[in-house]
């Protein structure tokens, strides 16, 4: 198991909204509205991480109010 957090900007007014979008999406652990650079933090997670960078970051990209997303896998021991 690989996983991730995405950090995520929204467009203005759209963070809970996005978040609770996120919480619906297959990979996503968990989704919180937050403040400062970020508006919305994600945890995912995927068989490998070939799976995490093709299916469930894309997925997570597409829903509607997000500008911008930086994953950062989360360092665990040898999968990375």
């Amino acid at each position: 198991m690989v996983e991730a957090f995405v950090l995520i900007q929204t467009e203005v007014g759209r963070a809970e909204v996005v978040a609770s979008a996120l919480a619906g999406v297959d990979g996503v652990r968990s989704a919180e509205y937050v403040t400062g650079p970020y508006d919305v933090i994600v945890r995912v997670g995927a068989e490998n991480l070939a799976d995490l960078k093709s299916t469930v970051v894309p997925a997570v990209a597409q829903v509607a109010g997000i500008t911008r997303v930086l994953t950062c896998p989360i360092a665990t021991g040898p999968q990375l």
